[in-house]
């Protein structure tokens, strides 16, 4: 290994865990955690506030390597999206902004504009980074690579509870279309699909809950050490 700590990248589709697993799994290793795809949220909720369509791939391409993307982390560790000096982390998370970042994510000139963000945080190793192309594109020399998956209605579930959780209404029969609808859009994009990395280790989580998720990929971190 050529970092004296590992790089982890976990990957996975829309509402499969891989955020409170990146999290947990940071927190545990006293990692940074970079939620990547928080970026391409930030870009979506930033192109509604302007008026950008986000059919128009020029202006949202231009807005993206205009914005100030950082992330603060919380006590606990959580990181919260900052963008032009303000708070989003909340506001990214509805189902109609996390639509729309599938659909800004497939534009070549945006993942150009954020590629270079994502890499600079991680590129010293001892990070967790979460999002659907870690292990293939950004990062693929990760010395950890875990590709989560859970079923549809299961991934809906979860979304539809954290969601409850957050104080928001929540129609799970919705969220489940619209997961599928991001399934198939996330993984026929000609632009780095969603897809497991070929020496990434896959793991179905439908039927396991965060800590055998978590220990899992403790025990591939210590592998590679």
């Amino acid at each position: 290994m050529s970092r004296a700590r590992p790089v982890i990248a976990i990957d996975g589709p829309a509402g499969v865990g891989k955020s409170t697993t990146a999290r947990v799994l940071a927190q545990r290793l006293d990692y940074i955690l970079v939620d990547t795809g928080a970026l391409y949220r930030g870009v979506a909720l930033a192109a509604r506030d302007r008026g950008i369509s986000w059919d128009d791939e020029g202006a949202t391409v231009q807005l993206s390597g205009e914005l100030q993307l950082r992330f603060e982390s919380e006590a606990d560790g959580t990181p919260r999206l900052w963008i032009d000096g303000v708070d989003r982390a909340d506001e990214i998370r509805t189902p109609e902004i996390s639509a729309a970042a599938s659909q800004v994510s497939a534009y070549p000139g945006v993942r150009r504009a954020l590629l270079g963000i994502q890499r600079s945080l991680g590129r010293d190793g001892g990070v967790v980074l979460e999002g659907r192309d870690i292990g293939t594109i950004v990062f693929p020399d990760a010395e950890v690579k875990l590709f989560l998956t859970a079923s549809a209605e299961e991934r809906a579930r979860r979304r539809a509870q954290d969601l409850q959780d957050r104080g928001m209404t929540a129609d799970q029969d919705q969220i489940l279309a619209q997961i599928r609808a991001r399934d198939k859009a996330d993984s026929t994009r000609p632009i780095a699909p969603l897809r497991p990395a070929e020496d990434a280790v896959i793991l179905d989580s439908t039927s396991l809950d965060l800590e055998a998720v978590v220990q899992h990929a403790l025990e591939l971190v210590r592998a590679c050490n």
